[in-house]
């Protein structure tokens, strides 16, 4: 039940044709590791069968604290119609971008992105794209051929229960309850659809997120499925308990698991700080991805029918019966940060309030009330 009906479409064949719509002539840069040379490969040979031009570059897998490589920055600047991150890890941040971010203004409002990628799919809608971090052959044969109708029907109805919406209760059986406010926040949607200008989203795809604001979670949150850190996913052996203050995390507890992911937010404490000391930073900015370090960055529900929880983020967090939250970055723009850490949630029960005292129930129990 919602498996795309066009089997005959490999899937990579339906990344290009069905998820990006390549059109002939257009330009596609294809960034990809040695770890992924077979699924870029097949994506390259996509692109030429619908006349598309497109452009494959390798650089070495790169960890969330790792740059990419000038030559693939370079590459990104040449301002494609479409570019695909496909990644065994990250994409690797911008070095230069970092150090002076792209601002743009809009509606009275100032936007910073700190990635030349972020800043023309974002910021500029100059280009489509696909990031893939930690994709692996099993899982595109796996998860790309699914019912992208569906998935966007589903999309659009979460979305519209959280227009108006002032916050969300989020609560599950191993003992996450945690506010959320979302007043004046609009959900984001990775429904498979990346066919205009400014579109884009995960391969595979298939969720629903949107950022809270910032400062307005309060709580604990228990990660008991999967855990993104510094060097990779893994699944969890044991839950990790994140307490939330005003919106930042304020303790983590649990076992080995949690003492990792307190380490690596720490690290990234420190290598905010240790920009402003190489002068790649002002002192503000220094402060601000410090304390972002602790931000909650996201909420997000899986929908794609055909993921799993497998201890790679990637698949994981599109998984139905799941909600993730991250630490870290956001996707406003108003909590920069070096990391963004996600987290899954078996099993949730999600309500949504609003200014009129109203409230509804989307999730309960980890099925969909919609």
């Amino acid at each position: 039940m919602g498996l795309f009906s066009k089997k005959e479409l490999l899937p990579s064949q339906t990344v290009v044709q069905e998820v990006l719509k390549a059109k002939k002539g257009e330009r596609a840069l294809i960034i990809a590791n040695p770890e992924t040379n077979v699924i870029a490969q097949e994506l390259y040979t996509a692109f030429i069968e619908a006349g598309a031009s497109p452009t494959l570059v390798f650089q070495p897998k790169k960890s969330s604290m790792d740059f990419a490589e000038q030559a693939v920055i370079g590459a990104i600047k040449s301002e494609p119609e479409m570019i695909l991150s496909i990644s065994a890890g990250k994409l690797g941040k911008d070095r230069q971008a970092l150090e002076k971010p792209y601002i743009v203004e809009s509606d009275g409002k100032s936007q910073s992105f700190d990635s030349t990628f972020d800043w023309l799919l974002s910021g500029r809608k100059a280009v489509r794209a696909v990031w893939t971090p930690g994709l692996s052959e099993d899982m595109f044969n796996r998860t790309v051929n699914i019912d992208y109708k569906l998935l966007a029907d589903r999309c659009r109805a979460i979305s519209k229960c959280y227009e108006g919406a002032v916050s969300v209760h989020v609560t599950s059986p191993a003992g996450t309850d945690i506010m959320v406010g979302l007043a004046g926040r609009k959900a984001m949607v990775d429904n498979g659809d990346f066919s205009t200008p400014g579109s884009g989203g995960n391969i595979p795809a298939g969720e629903t997120f949107i950022s809270p604001v910032v400062g307005s979670c309060e709580g604990k949150i228990v990660f008991d499925g999967s855990m993104t850190f510094a060097t990779g996913d893994a699944m969890l052996s044991s839950p990790i308990e994140v307490e939330v203050t005003s919106g930042f995390v304020s303790s983590i507890k649990g076992g080995a698991e949690a003492d990792r992911l307190l380490k690596d937010i720490t690290a990234a404490e420190s290598e905010a700080l240790a920009m402003v000391s190489k002068k790649k930073f002002s002192e503000e900015q220094g402060a601000t991805y410090k304390r972002n370090a602790r931000n909650i960055g996201e909420l997000g529900i899986g929908l794609n029918p055909a993921a799993s929880i497998t201890g790679n983020m990637l698949e994981d967090e599109k998984a139905f019966r799941t909600c993730h939250f991250a630490i870290g970055e956001n996707y406003d723009g108003d909590a920069p940060a070096l990391i963004h850490f996600d987290g899954i949630v078996r099993c949730p029960t999600i309500a949504v309030s609003y200014q009129d005292g109203s409230s509804r129930i989307i999730m309960e129990g980890g099925e969909l009330k919609l």
